[in-house]
């Protein structure tokens, strides 16, 4: 292949990191309404499954009813991933942001059990499902528009950045709820408080909708690669042609939103429910360790540059392998001290996935096919192990009656990530995304990329699967 130093994408870094913010604004407001749903999940039990008796089954049908949805989230992978790759990332970002503010909108405004019956779970299901759809397209095509608008060598770094966007909607969830629980009684927070969050979900998607309006397109999808004579990719033609890739990404985002939803989701009503803890205090401690793992995500971006994510995974891989169990533990003291201290060993761990991830999974598929690839691939994925977690972990504990179950589950996951990571996955830090010409912000970047033909396209030479 003959290099056309003409095509190299050159990329203002300010510009860039404006394009981040915007995007992680977006990302802000889905994980804020799933924030919000966790750690409401008791009200929410209680107002619309009022028929069902027993509290721990009402809350197994309340995070029930959060997995479900996420079974529409393939779906919206397939039909975004395929706008995003035909028509570009920019509009299908502000599409989904848009369907986002409406569901979270929706949740506030229905009626509970008491007021129309079975028809309340009913819609409730269905809003979720809506979130589920739009948050297909959603969060993929975030990781694939900062993946392609950065340059090559601060890809993790600014990546982690949507990360952080997503820290931040727990974290103004996770204050939200506390300030509630401060400020009301409890009839007072089971009958309209717990409406309010919700609400407030509008004015945060309108704010996202403005930010994203004034996108630009990303460069890599502008200066796709038009002379490789390479045809549009049926997704059979994709999942014979790439399946190592898949099956690495496949497992990826599995350990990762099962690390994520273990402590985001699944912890409040954890403590809560079987540790005793108020759900106030809880979710003050759950908070301060999300607002550690701001700069914790950022510096593991950071590192990842540096060092390589392949180096960082297995970092965070082997820690959890080796320490979920421990941090269990801890918090079954039932101490303060030994609590705070086990959910902050679980943080630091999903810090280094929270600063790698973003910036890792993109560069696993080729520009062509990056979107539809990644967002079927991611959401599949979400769907049997992230959205499943709460609810898998409520039931390990229901069924086995130990309390330390869920970390059983987590460290199983992390030995088979460590071992898919370790052999079959190499790493991209610092390197161009596959199929694209590198991505640089500087004359010196541009200059090296030009000098270094056949490592600004390292992937030409390992040529695709057939």
């Amino acid at each position: 292949m003959k290099f056309n130093k003409k095509k190299i994408n050159v990329v203002d870094i300010q510009r860039t990191k404006k394009s981040v913010f915007a995007t992680g604004v977006g990302n802000a407001m889905e994980w804020f309404d799933f924030g919000l749903y966790s750690y409401l999940a008791v009200i929410i039990s209680q107002n619309f499954f009022t028929a069902v008796e027993n509290d721990e089954l009402k809350l197994v049908f309340t995070f029930a009813t959060f997995a479900i949805a996420f079974l529409m989230r393939p779906l919206g992978g397939v039909i975004f991933g395929k706008i995003g790759d035909k028509s570009g990332r920019k509009v299908v970002l502000t599409t989904t942001i848009i369907l986002m503010a409406f569901s979270t909108l929706l949740i506030g405004l229905l009626p509970t059990y008491d007021q129309i019956g079975i028809w309340a779970p009913i819609l409730l299901l269905i809003a979720r499902i809506i979130q589920g759809f739009s948050t297909g397209g959603e969060y993929a095509g975030a990781m694939v528009y900062i993946a392609e608008s950065s340059p090559d060598n601060k890809r993790n770094m600014l990546g982690s950045g949507l990360e952080i966007g997503t820290l931040t909607g727990y974290i103004l969830a996770s204050l939200l709820a506390s300030t509630l629980f401060i400020t009301l009684s409890d009839q007072q927070m089971a009958s309209w408080g717990w409406r309010i969050p919700f609400l407030l979900g509008l004015p945060l998607g309108l704010v996202g909708l403005y930010l994203r309006k004034n996108l630009e397109e990303t460069p890599i999808f502008e200066n796709e690669l038009s002379d490789d004579g390479v045809q549009e990719e049926s997704f059979r033609s994709i999942l014979k042609n790439h399946k190592k890739d898949i099956l690495v990404c496949f497992v990826a985002v599995a350990f990762f939103n099962i690390t994520n939803y273990m402590l985001l989701s699944y912890m409040p009503s954890y403590l809560n429910e079987i540790i005793g803890l108020s759900s106030t205090v809880g979710t003050v401690l759950i908070t301060a360790v999300m607002i550690i793992m701001v700069p914790l995500a950022f510096m593991f971006g950071k590192l990842s540059d540096k060092i390589g994510n392949k180096t960082v995974f297995l970092i965070g891989l082997g820690g959890l392998t080796l320490l979920s169990a421990f941090a269990f533990y801890l918090i079954n003291l039932n101490d303060l001290i030994f609590i705070s201290l086990g959910i902050l060993i679980l943080g630091v761990l999903l810090s280094t996935y929270e600063g790698t991830m973003p910036g890792s999974l993109p560069t696993m598929f080729y520009t062509d096919i990056r979107y539809r690839t990644l967002s079927v691939t991611f959401n599949v994925s979400v769907s049997i192990f992230g959205g499943t977690t709460p609810l898998v972990a409520t039931w390990l504990v229901h069924q086995t009656g130990n309390n330390l179950a869920p970390a059983f589950y987590l460290t199983a996951v992390s030995v088979i990530g460590f071992l898919v990571i370790l052999f079959l996955f190499k790493s991209t830090s610092g390197k161009s995304l596959k199929g694209s010409y590198p991505t640089v912000a500087s004359k010196a970047e541009y200059k090296e990329a030009v000098e270094n033909p056949k490592d600004s396209l390292w992937w030409h030479t390992e040529q695709r699967e057939e």
